[in-house]
């Protein structure tokens, strides 16, 4: 575990802000190497040639290669317990992963770039929108049997680590957060911690400076 991890990400990438936010949280040193979605750099062989999803996030570690944003953070989980982002008590490891799921599985796949541009260009923003207001609608249901200052209790889970940057692409696509009360106030005490403040796309190397004061 000795040489530097590195992750190929891309600032706007909600999947990779996932992965950077646990790093941060675990103060895993790490290298970033951007891959440029909207110039379709994911599709180039020689990144296709290691990663044959073509997706973001993936991650070199420990002389591993891996892909998708749940598979890095359980096993940073795993191999890295310290600052821990899953409870200890089974019932409640079980509501982090059942809102990794409700997020990462059933609203930002629906609602990326890849199901967008298969759409007329006037229906992208308007299924965005309803894609994201219906699962965060359901992930509020979710976060009223369970949360406290974050999305399960007073600690910060791998739950937390989904939901934020999943704020961003709601940002991005107009949807009003007020019905979402839990949601704000999860938000709001995940934003005063450095670790996702760093992870904001707006604090990458990629970003362009134009972009940078954009806090959305």
């Amino acid at each position: 575990m000795d040489s530097k991890p590195v992750l190929y990400t891309y600032f706007r990438s909600s999947s990779a802000a996932r992965v950077r936010i646990a790093l941060n949280l675990k103060r895993i040193a790490y290298e970033a190497r951007p891959i440029n979605l909207a110039a379709g750099e994911h599709l180039s062989e020689a990144y296709t040639s290691q990663n044959p999803e073509a997706l973001l996030p993936y991650m070199l570690i420990d002389g591993n290669a891996i892909s998708q944003s749940v598979a890095i953070l359980e096993y940073l989980e795993e191999t890295r317990p310290e600052m821990p982002l899953l409870p200890k008590d089974p019932a409640h490891r079980a509501q982090v992963r059942a809102i990794v799921g409700a997020i990462c599985c059933d609203i930002q796949p629906l609602q990326n770039l890849r199901v967008l541009k298969t759409l007329p260009k006037d229906q992208q923003a308007e299924h965005a929108h309803g894609v994201i207001t219906r699962g965060l609608g359901v992930v509020e249901k979710m976060l009223e049997k369970c949360a406290g200052k974050f999305c399960v209790g007073d600690q910060v889970t791998l739950a937390d680590c989904c939901l934020i940057p999943q704020l961003g692409n709601a940002y991005r696509f107009a949807v009003d957060l007020s019905p979402f009360p839990l949601i704000q106030a999860v938000e709001a005490n995940a934003n005063s911690l450095d670790a996702f403040r760093q992870a904001h796309w707006t604090q990458q190397p990629d970003c362009p400076p134009e972009l940078r004061n954009n806090s959305a």
